[in-house]
């Protein structure tokens, strides 16, 4: 019987878009073992998905680690990670393995504006996952990302919704998080939004941004449901899959909204769709500060504006976010 491993460390959003990779593998090989590689941290992720046989949770110990992996003798090992952890794993194992094309030198060149934003320079990352398929004849299934809740994470949260609104009117999911704050909306911002839109707001995120939810909250006079910090990402996830419409940061609660087919609108800063980042396959809004020549300053963020002016989100003003949201077609 073949066994296969997949190798991804992190994150929330990388390792949903990894989905499409594991859904065509097990496709193509169903009676194939599919073995997941992760960190700990994020080994629940891929509990619910049917197309994971296995997971291995990654706890720093490299020589358990590989003494474990080594017991499964893999058929092929499918490195989404692509660094020297994963290809110290890979030389370890001593099994067939394929990568995927990373495209840093692209990378570099947009974030040192030695190459314009345009649409295309970089593939999207799961069209470039889903490279490492290619040695097995494999091809992804185009058929979106997959995002899995755990058996009545829904009933909870329309539970919760029905407690705070009393009312059958879709809310609109608002994610406030993003690991980096170069990549987050101005909280003042957010509340001009939210009070013009005028409709019921749930408001999602972890406990990193208590602070800016809070100076959102104080301003608000629409009703909301606060789950920052207060919820498990599946629950989160439940909460936003009952919503309407979710407005978003370029972050992995993004991708999850993108596996749910629901309606995008995605903020970014200092980061940029060219990157091939963006909501996989889906129709989505992109909102951002165009013709800024600082940005992108970075294909990740930073805790603060590298130029001290941030711009590329301060110059994103409500008045263009809720135009987006009303628009109707």
């Amino acid at each position: 019987m073949d066994k296969f491993l997949i190798i991804r460390f992190s994150s929330i959003g990388d390792i949903v878009l990894c989905s499409p990779v594991l859904r065509s593998l097990k496709k193509a090989f169903p009676d194939a073992e599919v073995h997941f590689l992760t960190k700990k941290s994020y080994a629940y992720l891929l509990e619910p998905n049917p197309y994971v046989d296995h997971i291995h949770a990654f706890e720093g110990d490299w020589k358990a680690c590989i003494s474990e992996l080594k017991k499964s003798r893999f058929s092929h090992i499918f490195d989404l990670h692509h660094n020297l952890r994963s290809l110290r794993i890979r030389l370890a194992l001593r099994r067939p393995s394929s990568s995927f094309l990373k495209q840093n030198i692209n990378k570099f060149l947009l974030t040192h504006r030695l190459l314009r934003p345009i649409a295309g320079h970089i593939v999207h990352v799961v069209e470039r996952y889903g490279e490492a398929l290619a040695p097995l004849g494999v091809r992804l299934d185009q058929e979106g990302l997959d995002f899995f809740l755990p058996e009545g994470k829904e009933t909870v949260a329309k539970e919760l919704l029905r407690q705070q609104f009393q009312a059958s009117e879709a809310a609109l999911a608002v994610v406030l998080g993003a690991t980096h704050r170069s990549k987050r909306w101005i909280p003042a911002h957010f509340v001009r939004l939210l009070n013009a839109y005028g409709k019921s707001v749930v408001l999602l995120g972890g406990p990193d941004i208590r602070q800016e939810a809070d100076e959102i909250i104080q301003g608000l006079k629409v009703p909301f449901l606060d789950a920052v910090g207060k919820y498990d990402l599946f629950t989160s996830a439940a909460l936003m899959k009952a919503c309407q419409k979710v407005l978003t940061h370029d972050t992995g609660l993004m991708h999850i909204a993108a596996a749910f087919g629901q309606p995008i609108y995605s903020l970014w800063g200092n980061t940029v769709p060219e990157f091939g980042m963006t909501p996989y396959q889906l129709p989505h809004v992109i909102l951002e500060t165009e013709g800024l020549g600082c940005r992108p300053c970075s294909k990740i963020g930073y805790e603060q504006c590298p130029k001290g002016h941030f711009k590329c989100m301060k110059e994103l003003k409500p008045e263009k976010v809720l135009a987006a949201l009303e628009e109707v077609g």
